[in-house]
């Protein structure tokens, strides 16, 4: 992971050294630390001490990093080279100024988070007394369990850290499993908001079109649209834009007005993100040019036209 000293023996015969083993702690062993702090004792890093609150915390140590003392703060400090901060984002920035203020945190440790809203910035109080920090964000939804050792296998990291610290942010990704991808300092928060976007608000949008077809009387509704969803995401994974379908990019206005009728008597929230998904697609089809601009016009003229029935 860290490169071989200069002097380190070489030729025919010799062998090189193996790479330096780091000591690992983890702060916060919820679904995030417990999978990373797995991973990287599954790659020769030793698990030495964590920090767990809650009875499910300390589980997911018990199942995760079998044998590692859960300790206080201090102490995980004190015991590890690399020093998972695995918390909730609201007090990620706090903790580590904390910390540094108790003098817990010591010059040239490694300090790592796993947040993808921030960068290395939310770990400036650490940096300010020579702790070298890293950003790691696994691009992949957690459980907590082992199956995310098998989950971070190729997974994409966004790898945020100081230049002198690269290699082995990048190096530790590797150990991990995981693919180590670049992002700048000032890009992780739009970063983190793409994955969002992309993840999460998938997982509503499904779980709406799900009971929408159960409360007209589909039986299995999720048997019924999983061939569908997968096709649309390998679609547009491999065309983009080139991938929509359906009325909003055909300019279909009749079909749309009777979508928005039948959901008149629906839960005002699957009526709302329908008419905005409606017209972001719209947008997305004008701009590629599967829309024409009279299409469009009228496309947006209707759907910015619907009227909520009353007592919505």
């Amino acid at each position: 992971m860290i490169p071989e000293s200069a002097d380190a023996p070489s030729g025919p015969g010799s062998l090189p050294d193996p790479p330096p083993r780091l000591r690992v702690g983890v702060i916060g062993v919820g679904r995030a630390g417990a999978a990373l702090g797995g991973a990287l004792r599954r790659a020769g890093h030793p698990v030495v001490a964590a920090h767990a609150i809650s009875d499910v915390s300390r589980l997911r140590a018990e199942a995760l990093l079998p044998g590692t003392p859960v300790v206080t703060i201090p102490e995980v400090f004190a015991a590890a080279d690399l020093v998972l901060v695995t918390v909730p984002d609201d007090v990620l920035v706090d903790l580590v100024a904390g910390c540094v203020a108790a003098r817990s945190v010591r010059p040239g440790q490694l300090i790592m988070h796993a947040s993808g809203r921030y960068g290395v910035q939310a770990l400036d109080a650490a940096t300010g007394i020579g702790a070298q920090p890293l950003a790691l964000h696994p691009a992949m939804t957690l459980t907590g369990t082992s199956v995310d050792l098998q989950r971070l296998d190729g997974c994409p990291f966004a790898v945020t850290s100081a230049d002198q610290v690269r290699p082995i942010a990048e190096a530790l990704v590797v150990e991990m499993g995981g693919e180590p991808i670049w992002v700048p300092e000032a890009a992780r928060a739009r970063y983190h908001a793409a994955l969002a976007h992309g993840s999460n608000h998938l997982v509503t949008l499904v779980a709406d079109a799900i009971d929408l077809l159960r409360i007209s009387g589909v039986g299995e509704p999720e048997r019924l649209i999983a061939p569908l969803l997968s096709a649309s995401l390998d679609n547009v994974l491999g065309s983009g834009d080139a991938a929509l379908t359906g009325p909003v990019s055909r300019g279909d206005t009749t079909t749309v007005a009777a979508h928005l009728d039948s959901l008149a008597t629906a839960d005002v929230g699957v009526r709302d993100s329908y008419r905005a998904m409606a017209r972001r697609t719209a947008q997305r089809a004008r701009a590629s040019g599967r829309l024409n601009p009279e299409q469009a016009t009228m496309m947006m003229a209707l759907l910015d036209g619907f009227e909520e029935p009353e007592g919505a």
